[in-house]
């Protein structure tokens, strides 16, 4: 149906496509000049006393004392953890902040704010600039970007690079399923299951990076 409550879709999309192509320029100009970062995704819901939120300032702040970027959705929770992380050990704290009808208010230890409208062209930037992907414990959004990530190296769209699951006791229903199902019945091959790494601490998150790029 081209018209709905008045709003006329077939003369409104051509004009939505500058606005994608906008935050498309904007964000490979700002994004470009940040050098290597890491993407750490996690739940917007995480409170500053969990123990999740304390880990995940803790991974950024050590890599960002490896001159890796740290790039966040801008919001509270994981995302705040990560920024705080980054911003006190004086890195780069990028945060690609979403609109959304439930408005998110960026953090307060972004230094470097990137708005996007669509989540598509805020994916791209995600995935476009990482060297690694930290997938704390999150709801929709953070298995989104995980299976995407996953999905994107597995039919070699982009080159491959570490994605981490943190927190083995959070993500072990899933691994398991993944295994028992997705493996088992031949939906994925062994090479493919091994595409995500598993880690509960600061160091070993570091140390699969670091591992990774030595090769």
């Amino acid at each position: 149906m081209a018209n709905i409550k008045g709003i006329d879709f077939t003369q409104e999309d051509p004009w939505r496509v500058f606005r994608i192509m906008g935050e498309f320029v904007e964000g490979f100009e700002e994004l470009s000049k940040i050098g290597p970062a890491v993407t750490v995704f996690g739940s917007a819901r995480t409170k500053p006393n969990d123990k999740y939120y304390k880990l995940a300032e803790e991974i950024a702040y050590k890599l960002a004392k490896l001159k890796y970027a740290i790039i966040t959705g801008a919001g509270p929770g994981i995302m705040e953890a990560a920024n705080k992380g980054a911003k006190k050990a004086k890195g780069r704290s990028i945060g690609l902040n979403i609109h959304i009808p439930v408005a998110q208010k960026p953090n307060p230890f972004v230094t470097h704010l990137i708005d996007f409208k669509y989540f598509f062209c805020r994916k791209v930037m995600f995935v476009k600039y990482a060297r690694a992907f930290i997938v704390m414990p999150g709801g929709f959004g953070t298995l989104d970007e995980f299976f995407e990530a996953l999905t994107l190296i597995q039919t070699k769209r982009i080159q491959p690079f570490p994605v981490i699951l943190v927190g083995s006791r959070h993500w072990k229903g899933i691994i398991q399923w993944i295994k028992d199902t997705l493996l088992r019945e031949g939906l994925i091959s062994r090479p493919e299951f091994a595409l995500f790494k598993i880690a509960d601490s600061a160091d070993k998150v570091v140390r699969i990076v670091r591992d990774y790029y030595k090769k």
